[in-house]
């Protein structure tokens, strides 16, 4: 299972941004599906979460700012991010657990994308 992500790029403090994330390959059921982001010198850390019946999870640090959705019929996952700030910076990764056709479990991330928020 792959996972492409898109979206990223440099805005201004206080834009916004919008990430997506397609699954592609022989899926059989995503479950759990989240953006994960490491800034500079930081490790990777979790932004959000979203199960497959939709409940969410959000870092604190992004919590009233960031919203996660899903779109199961496209296995896809967007992340939108407003009132973004400076420390909001790094690659952003998207992650999908899930169940292939072939019966196997998987756990995927996809390649990253740059977000940069300039103040």
């Amino acid at each position: 299972v792959q996972l492409q992500a898109s979206g990223g790029g440099s805005v201004q403090a206080g834009g916004s941004l919008r990430l997506s994330c397609s699954a592609s390959g022989n899926i059989y059921s995503l479950n759990d599906m989240g953006w994960y982001r490491q800034g500079p010198g930081k490790q990777r850390e979790l932004v959000a979460l979203i199960t497959s019946g939709g409940s969410t999870d959000y870092a604190d640090s992004v919590k009233g700012r960031f919203t996660i959705s899903r779109d199961n019929a496209k296995n896809t996952v967007y992340l939108q991010m407003n009132a973004l700030k400076p420390e909001d910076t790094g690659v952003y990764y998207c992650n999908a657990e899930g169940w292939a056709a072939t019966g196997r479990n998987f756990n995927s991330w996809g390649q990253g994308t740059l977000v940069t928020v300039s103040s």
